[in-house]
C-alpha cells in the first residue's frame, strides 16, 4: 500500500499547471476553478490515506531515569534459621526438638470459672441421706432399736458401701450398748465425724519438681468421664503454666480420640493420636518419648475403657504400663482411676478390680453433682485406702476441683 506521501505527490502532478492551461484555451477564473478542485482533492486523499494507514508501533524502550545514587546493592545479611519446635504429631520430628531450656514457657490459659460450688455440687447427696440421717437424729426421738434400723437402712441406701456402713453402724450400738450417750443429737455428731475421719487419707504432694515429665496414666471403664477429666486437667495444668502433652490412648474408640483432640485444643495443647485400632501402647510410648525429648512437664495418657469384668483387657493395661516405664524410665509416675459416682458400690468393684491390674496411686470422682450417691466416696476412703486427687461437680472447667477432705466434708455433712 502507497503511503500518504506517495498519494500526495500523485495528486499534486496531476494538478494542470498555468502554461497547459492556457494552451488548452482555459480562462483564468477556470484555471482558479480547477486550482480549488486540485486542493481539495489533494486533502481528501491525504485524509483516506491516513485513515487506512496502519499504525506504528513504538518498540523503542522507555528511557530509563537514572537512580538518585547508583549505590551498590548491600549484601544480604544471613537470616538465622527459626529454632525447631517439638511437633508432637511426628515422633521423627520430635527427636530433633531442642530441650525445654531452648524453648520459653507457654502463657498460662485461663481457666473456666466453675460453675457450681462445692456445696450446690454435692446438693442432691446432701439432700438424701444426709438430711435423712440429720431427721432421724433429731427431732426428739429416743435412741433405740428402732431408730438403728432405719440408720442401716440410710446408710445402705447411700450406696457407701457394706463394709463401711456396718463401721458406721457399729459406732451407734457402741453408744447404745454402753449407755454412753442418750442424745440422738450427740450421736450423730459423732457419726459426722466419723464420716469426716474416714475421708482422711494421707495423701502426698503431687512430685511435680522430681520428674520431667511427670506422666499420669489415667484409667477408668468407658463413660465414667475419664476423657473429659484428661481435657479439664490438661487445661489446668497449662493456666498453671506448664508444658503439656496428651496421649489419645484410647484407639478402639474414635469418638474418644476426636473428644480429647477438642479438649486439647481448647487448652492450647498437643495431643498424640495414631490410626484407629492402633496397638495403644505404642501410641502412648510415642506420645511419652515426644514429652521427654521435647521438655514438657507433664504427659498424661488416656487408656482403652475396658469393662474390669473383662481379665484380658485389665491385663492390656498393664501391658500399657510397663510401655510408659520403657519409654520413661520409673513412669507412670501417677496412676488415676476415674470412676462415675453415679454408679454408687458398683464404683468401689471397679475400684478393687482396676487396682490388682495397676498400681493406682489416686482417684477422681466425677458426676457428683448428678447424684445422690456422694457417699460412695466415703465408702471409697475406707475400704481402698486410696487418696481422691479431684472430684467433679460441674460440666465446667473449674468444676474439677482438688480434692479437700475437710471442705468436701463441709459441703456434705454441713447444715
Amino acid at each position: 500500500m502507497l503511503s500518504h506521501y506517495a498519494l500526495l505527490d500523485a495528486a499534486v502532478t496531476q494538478a494542470p499547471a498555468p502554461e497547459a492551461a492556457a494552451a488548452a484555451g482555459l480562462a483564468p477564473m477556470d484555471f482558479v476553478i480547477y486550482g480549488v478542485l486540485a486542493l481539495s482533492l489533494i486533502a481528501l486523499v491525504y485524509r483516506v490515506a491516513r485513515s487506512v494507514e496502519p499504525k506504528q508501533v513504538d518498540t523503542a524502550p522507555a528511557p530509563v531515569e537514572p537512580a538518585a545514587a547508583a549505590k551498590p546493592a548491600p549484601a544480604a545479611e544471613p537470616v538465622p534459621a527459626p529454632a525447631a519446635e517439638a511437633k508432637p504429631a511426628s515422633v521423627a520430628e520430635a527427636k530433633s526438638a531442642p530441650v525445654a531450656e531452648a524453648k520459653p514457657a507457654p502463657a498460662p490459659v485461663p481457666v473456666e470459672a466453675p460453675g457450681l460450688t462445692l456445696r450446690e455440687g454435692l446438693a442432691r447427696t446432701h439432700d438424701g441421706f444426709v438430711a435423712r440421717l440429720g431427721q432421724l437424729f433429731g427431732g426428739g426421738k429416743q435412741l433405740d432399736d428402732a431408730l438403728l434400723g432405719e440408720v442401716e437402712e440410710a446408710l445402705f441406701t447411700a450406696d457407701i458401701g457394706v463394709k463401711t456402713s456396718q463401721r458406721l453402724v457399729a459406732q451407734v450400738h457402741d453408744a447404745l450398748s454402753k449407755q454412753a450417750l442418750r442424745d440422738p443429737a450427740r450421736v450423730w455428731d459423732g457419726l459426722k465425724a466419723q464420716m469426716r475421719a474416714l475421708l482422711q487419707v494421707e495423701a502426698q504432694p503431687i512430685a511435680w519438681e522430681a520428674h520431667t515429665p511427670l506422666v499420669i496414666m489415667v484409667v477408668g471403664v468407658n463413660g465414667s468421664g475419664k476423657t473429659t477429666t484428661i481435657g479439664k486437667l490438661a487445661h489446668q495444668f497449662a493456666s498453671q503454666g506448664r508444658k503439656v502433652v496428651v496421649a489419645a490412648g484410647d484407639t478402639f474408640r474414635a469418638a474418644a480420640v476426636e473428644q480429647l483432640a477438642v479438649w486439647a485444643d481448647r487448652a492450647q495443647v498437643p495431643v498424640i493420636r495414631g490410626k484407629e485400632g492402633q496397638d495403644p501402647s505404642s501410641v502412648i510410648f510415642e506420645a511419652c518419648k515426644v514429652a521427654a525429648e521435647g521438655g514438657y512437664d507433664v504427659c498424661i495418657c488416656d487408656t482403652a475403657g475396658r469393662l474390669q469384668a473383662k481379665k484380658e483387657l485389665m491385663d492390656e493395661l498393664a501391658k500399657v504400663h510397663r510401655s510408659i516405664g520403657k519409654a520413661v524410665p520409673g513412669a507412670p509416675h501417677e496412676v488415676w482411676l476415674v470412676l462415675d459416682a453415679t454408679n454408687g458400690q458398683n464404683a468401689i468393684s471397679q475400684a478393687r478390680e482396676f487396682t490388682q491390674a495397676v498400681a493406682v496411686s489416686g482417684l477422681v470422682l466425677t458426676k457428683l453433682d448428678g447424684t445422690a450417691k456422694g457417699g460412695v466416696v466415703i465408702g471409697i476412703c475406707d475400704e481402698m485406702r486410696l487418696p481422691v486427687r479431684y472430684i467433679g461437680v460441674g460440666e465446667k472447667v473449674g468444676d474439677l476441683r482438688p480434692f479437700d477432705a475437710a471442705a468436701f466434708a463441709d459441703a456434705l455433712l454441713g447444715d
